[in-house]
């Protein structure tokens, strides 16, 4: 979202996917990441989604979640983790 809408405000993303680096130069909002540790698939992209945010000199805040899963903050799902999701709301 935060590649497509150039006037948002700010954009937090839970356990979402990394755009491509070009993607990574059209994002203007803050953005406020959470990820989750046991997540290799979509945390696993973090440190050149870093990389590219900060070449772009996007504002932004990170957190990793240590010990959860994909789905932490989903109380509908098994890999629900109480305390982390009260951490990151």
């Amino acid at each position: 979202m935060a590649t497509r809408l150039p006037d948002l405000d700010a954009a937090v993303p839970f356990y979402g996917g990394q755009p491509s680096n070009e993607d990574v130069a059209k994002i203007r909002a803050p953005l406020l990441l959470h990820y989750a540790e046991k997540d290799d698939r979509i945390t696993g992209g973090w440190p050149k989604y870093e990389t590219a945010l900060k070449a772009a000199g996007v504002n932004y805040q990170a957190f990793i979640y240590s010990g959860v899963q994909h789905g932490f903050n989903n109380d509908t799902t098994p890999c629900y983790d109480e305390a982390a999701a009260k951490l990151a709301w």
